[in-house]
């Protein structure tokens, strides 16, 4: 990092240090990033139609096809038709689904937890609490 890096440099330079990780992290599962953020979506919030998938995932329709294409292919999300319209559909998490993005979960959190480690205790509340105050004024 150069001494004259903003703040905003720092925490993008942060953010996408924390992605690299869980992307590597994720490689010994088979999973790539985007494939985790729609499994845990769907295991998190229930049976859900492509279009909130994709929306919650900030991604094109097109895109969530294919991230759930590759899911239900591995046989971690199956199809379901939406009960309250017959002409749509909504992916659920299967059993196997449900595992893996707890798994998931657990590995993302170690890596922060990887990431943080050496900062003291009030320098981690600290952070905390500007993160938090920041995402709060959203």
């Amino acid at each position: 990092m150069k001494g004259d890096d903003t703040t905003a440099d720092l925490l993008m330079a942060a953010a996408r240090t924390l992605r690299r990780r869980f992307a590597v992290a994720l490689e010994s599962y088979d999973v790539t990033p985007a494939q985790s953020r729609a499994l845990h979506v769907v295991a998190d919030h229930g049976a859900s139609r492509p279009s909130e998938i994709a929306e919650a995932l900030r991604i094109a329709p097109r895109s969530a096809t294919e991230v759930i294409d590759a899911l239900e292919t591995r046989g971690l999300v199956s199809r379901e038709p939406d009960p309250t319209d017959r002409r749509a559909t909504r992916v659920a998490a299967t059993e196997e689904g449900r595992r893996l993005s707890a798994v998931l979960a657990a590995a993302r959190r170690q890596e922060s937890e990887r990431l943080l480690e050496d900062l003291p205790a009030g320098d981690r509340a600290e952070l905390d609490r500007i993160l938090r105050q920041l995402l709060a004024d959203r």
